[in-house]
């Protein structure tokens, strides 16, 4: 006898409000990575702010990609300055930094500068046109690739490639590998809400032959 599916309850998407669409979606697609990128405008001024809507596309070549929202049609500040440099960092969401990425993603004006709100130190990549957060201990430093057209979506995604990854030498890695424990890292994964997970129960499973 075939089993009762354990989702019976069928959502058709285009018959609730939007509003309820968004706590669908990032309530069940997760845990996810928090893109937390750092740019800068065309008038000079730094911008940091973090997406859930990021994700890893490929390892050769390194491409991440991120879906930055248009509230009333406009595109963020991220945005904007993504299509005016060409150049991006991620910095990676670890458990100390927790709160000043929660502080970063206040709704401010263009020329507030959230490295300040957030007491974060700004350096200046190397290989790019941005900034990154001093304090991160594992950041990727990004040139713009494409921007991908989402159709009637009120987001924009523009997909990096890595041309430089910084690690802090305090991240430890598996042996032979070039994987960067999660136990050094204990980077933080977005849930849904105002709910966040750290890593603190890591079960290895390893994949069948």
């Amino acid at each position: 006898m075939p089993r009762s599916p354990r989702a019976t309850q069928l959502i058709d998407p285009a018959a609730i409000r939007g509003r309820d669409r968004y706590h669908l979606m990032t309530s069940l697609v997760a845990p996810r990575p928090i893109g937390w990128i750092s740019t800068r405008g065309a008038d000079g001024v730094p911008n940091l702010a973090p997406y859930s809507f990021f994700a890893a596309l490929s390892a050769a070549p390194m491409l991440v990609g991120v879906s930055v929202g248009m509230p009333r049609g406009a595109l963020k500040d991220t945005g904007r300055n993504l299509r005016a440099r060409d150049a991006f960092c991620v910095n990676v969401v670890t458990e100390e930094l927790l709160s000043a990425m929660n502080e970063t993603s206040a709704s401010v004006p263009p020329e507030v500068d959230e490295f300040e709100l957030a007491g974060l130190t700004l350096a200046e990549s190397e290989v790019v046109d941005a900034p990154f957060v001093a304090e991160a201990r594992a950041v990727l430093e990004c040139r713009v690739r494409t921007e991908v057209d989402l159709g009637e979506a009120a987001n924009a995604f523009f997909v990096g490639e890595v041309v430089g990854v910084r690690l802090d030498p305090s991240l430890e890695m598996e042996p032979d590998t070039s994987i960067v424990t999660p136990e050094s890292l204990r980077p933080v994964g977005r849930l849904g809400g105002a709910a966040y997970m750290v890593a603190d129960r890591i079960q290895r499973v390893q994949r069948p032959d």
